[in-house]
């Protein structure tokens, strides 16, 4: 018989029963960990413009009054200053108006009531405002029509 040093040995690890054990950790973990839907997976919607397939029968007139100042009235609300260059409020306010005229299928109305003393550049401004939001149905009236 052949006797062994004590240095010689050659022990080995059973690879098979390891793999087994690492597969059984993988299932573990796999199975009770729970499943999470990414941020990008959630379904959500942006509030958008509206469009109708039928005319709606929206007031489709604005009126706004220009003061012996100069200063541009609309619903009750004094829009920028008299003394600036251009009436972007207005504009803004007026571009707002006529996109939602667009959703509801009417023409986007704007109908201009000065003070009798009111010079004519603030009346150039605000039919300025008036073309720089797109609306072209622009008309005048007098402080009596109202």
């Amino acid at each position: 018989m052949f006797k062994r040093s004590k240095g010689q040995g050659t022990t080995e690890l059973p690879i098979a029963p390891l793999i087994d054990v690492v597969f059984l950790l993988l299932m573990y973990f796999m199975l009770s960990s729970t499943i999470q839907k990414q941020e990008a997976d959630l379904s959500f919607s942006l509030p958008g413009s509206v469009s109708s397939e039928v005319a709606m029968k929206l007031p489709d007139e604005q009126i706004i009054e220009i003061r012996a100042d100069g200063q541009a009235v609309l619903n009750e609300f004094a829009y920028d200053s008299p003394s600036d260059s251009s009436y972007v409020e207005l504009a803004s306010m007026l571009s707002r108006f006529r996109e939602n005229c667009e959703a509801g299928k009417v023409d986007a109305r704007v109908t201009l009531s000065p003070d009798d003393d009111t010079i004519h550049e603030s009346i150039v401004k605000v039919m300025d405002a008036c073309a720089l939001a797109g609306i072209e149905g622009v008309q005048f009236a007098s402080k009596a029509e109202f």
